[in-house]
């Protein structure tokens, strides 16, 4: 399980997403305090589905094809939390009474995507060598 890199970057994954936005806020607010995901209901539940998703895929690595639609569904659902960001951010952009600095925390949906795909293409990679080893039985 572990020696497969698609767990690496699965693993890389829950990273970014289940712990990094713990400690790195959002963005700050006008009057100096910072605005972690934890305060949107909206965020805190699809970045739990996002993470929850993750652990499952780490956990499912016998099942490839699972673990590959798994992937899907968890880029997704990253895709749309960088969306909800990006609206957030344009909506309330520049020196509004609402956000005065984003921070690094919106881009974290990015670097998770990245890996998603990077361990999808290893899965892909790693089921394709199976069928073709059942190939020559």
């Amino acid at each position: 399980m572990i020696q497969r890199i698609q767990t690496i970057y699965l693993l890389l994954a829950f990273v970014v997403t289940g712990i990094l936005l713990f400690f790195i806020p959002l963005w700050t607010m006008n009057n100096g305090e910072v605005f972690y995901f934890m305060q949107s209901q909206v965020y805190t539940i699809i970045l739990g589905l996002s993470t929850s998703l993750t652990v499952f895929s780490i956990v499912s690595y016998k099942k490839r094809q699972n673990q590959f639609v798994i992937g899907r569904l968890n880029i997704v659902l990253n895709l749309i939390l960088l969306g909800l960001f990006v609206y957030r951010s344009l909506n309330l952009s520049g020196e509004t009474p609402a956000v005065s600095e984003k921070g690094i925390g919106m881009f974290l949906p990015v670097a998770a995507i990245v890996l998603l795909v990077l361990a999808n293409k290893a899965i892909k990679k790693d089921e394709d060598l199976v069928k073709s080893v059942d190939r020559l039985r």
